[in-house]
């Protein structure tokens, strides 16, 4: 007698109702845990709402979709409403590849792809940093589904989905372009996408997708002498000096990525059985078309391929992008390559690695938050207290010039929290960089006046010499200290800061207004 877990039954008997257990519960877990526990939002997340608030066609910071959509759901709903926007994309980008697999390997095959999909840790770990990869990550996987619907059934009314998505993928990521050329190749390389092209769909799917991704094309046309530069530099002979161990450690990097998928297949496949684990559950499908079987492999690995080699000619450290647009498809690759009948041995072992993965991450998330400032002292960012910074300069800028805070400048980290909890927001300059902030112009903040930050070792508050530089006729104040929302052994959060009052002065290289 064969005893199934019942995780592993629903997947045979219910496999749709598996798989929105799955995926709801994790986005779940994703969305209470950040709402709750998060002061300030993680990673680049200030960085893209501030972009966003400007509603720029573009800029060196990238494409401005994903700006635009959590900029608008922060107005709307505030913080807990972009942690439940990049959930949002995490189940659409699930149930696509879900769909996808229904239609390729059947039920049982797609939601056992979707469950290994929690083991790939862009998947399940960095997830509440709505973004350009978040977003992306699900456009690519209702192209993929959309596409197939097109040049594998023959439903040709799919390919103005398939337009759309390119154009709004074009419009989150510059990235975009690598599926995008992976589709365009693979539908001059097939008979059946051959076939597609003496049609009229494929065809109005490209005007689409074009009249998307106009509005940015003006940008890029308009903006050239911001971007080309720095194009330029991406491929200077220094840049382009790789080598094969440069690329070999970035795929190292993207299988540990996938650490939690390789380890329930390694303890699912069958070496060194006992006895009484010869009788195990099976899952079985019909036979594979080899179609599908190229769609698959050649979706989930080439364009996977080619952004690490991108990466290692341009210098970047990780996969260009990101590394969740391009790793949505390894599961089902996985499931593929598994053939047509999946045995699953320590199916207990299996199911608890795959709890672990879904349950563990938010838990151990909300943990460290409460712990890791008490036990190790560890300054975390998402402890740093938003509301706080916002609320203080604003309303001092307020009292000494009676005019409202527009412009954050200064440390990106401290400013961008400022800008974005002042009332009413504020426009955040990146002084180190300004070609990356087009939006704020030296006559702005000699106009406007702005807010000065920094991070202040101790309670003199002398400006970092960088800021010195910048801001010369900057007068520093006291530093403000703040007490994080857990504070545990960590010191408190001392801000240097200076006020540039409207009309008074403006950065090195800017004119001043008397």
């Amino acid at each position: 007698m064969i005893y199934v877990s019942i995780i592993l039954e629903l997947v045979r008997a219910r496999p749709r109702l598996m798989f929105w257990l799955a995926a709801l519960t994790q986005a779940a877990l994703w969305w209470i845990v950040p709402a709750m526990f998060y002061a300030a939002p993680p990673g680049e997340l200030p960085l893209t709402l501030a972009a966003g608030h400007e509603f720029q066609l573009g800029s060196l910071l990238g494409p401005p979709l994903a700006g635009w959509i959590a900029d608008a759901t922060f107005t709307a709903a505030g913080m807990p409403g972009v942690y439940l926007l990049s959930q949002i994309c995490v189940v659409v980008t699930y149930w696509a590849v879900f769909t996808l697999g229904c239609a390729l390997v059947g039920p049982m095959h797609a939601v056992l792809a979707v469950m290994l999909m929690a083991g790939i840790a862009v998947m399940s770990i960095s997830t509440p940093e709505f973004g350009p990869a978040v977003l992306a990550m699900a456009l690519i996987a209702l192209l993929m589904l959309h596409f197939w619907r097109a040049i594998g059934e023959g439903r040709r009314a799919y390919w103005l989905a398939v337009g759309v998505e390119t154009g709004l993928l074009l419009m989150t990521s510059y990235a975009g372009f690598i599926p995008c050329l992976m589709l365009v190749l693979f539908t001059a390389g097939t008979a059946r996408g051959r076939a597609q092209l003496s049609t009229i769909e494929p065809w109005m799917a490209a005007v689409v997708a074009a009249i998307l991704t106009f509005p940015h094309l003006i940008w890029l046309a308009s903006a050239r002498d911001q971007w080309q530069p720095e194009l330029a530099q991406m491929f200077t002979l220094d840049a382009l000096d790789t080598n094969l161990v440069d690329w070999t450690k970035l795929i190292g990097r993207v299988v540990a990525l996938h650490t939690g998928m390789v380890v329930m297949i390694a303890l699912a496949v069958g070496w060194k059985l006992t006895r009484r684990e010869q009788r195990v559950p099976v899952f079985a499908r019909p036979g594979t078309d080899p179609f599908v079987k190229l769609f698959v492999y050649y979706h989930a690995l080439a364009p996977l391929l080619l952004a690490s080699v991108i990466s290692v000619v341009i210098g970047q450290r990780g996969l260009f992008g990101g590394a969740a647009p391009l790793v949505v498809l390894s599961g089902l690759a996985a499931v593929v390559f598994a053939g047509n009948a999946i045995a699953v041995h320590r199916q207990h072992m299996v199911v608890g690695v795959w709890l672990s993965w879904v349950i563990a991450p938010p838990l151990l998330a909300a943990l460290g938050v409460v712990t890791l400032p008490w036990i190790a002292g560890t300054d975390l960012q998402v402890t740093r207290p938003a509301r706080a910074l916002g609320q203080y300069f604003s309303e001092n800028f307020t009292r000494r010039t009676g005019r409202p805070l527009e412009i954050v400048a200064g440390d990106p980290e401290i400013a961008s929290l400022v800008a974005l909890y002042s009332r009413p927001r504020a426009r955040l300059y990146l002084d180190r960089t300004p070609e990356k902030s087009p939006w704020i112009k030296p006559g702005d903040i000699a106009a406007s006046g702005t807010v000065v930050v920094w991070n202040a070792p101790d309670t003199v508050g002398t400006p970092p010499a960088n800021i010195r530089a910048r801001f010369p006729n900057l007068a520093p104040d006291v530093p403000r200290a703040f007490e994080r929302t857990v504070q545990g052994r960590t010191p408190l959060m001392r801000v240097g800061w200076g006020v540039l009052r409207p009309n008074e002065t403006a950065p090195a290289g800017g004119k001043v207004e008397k």
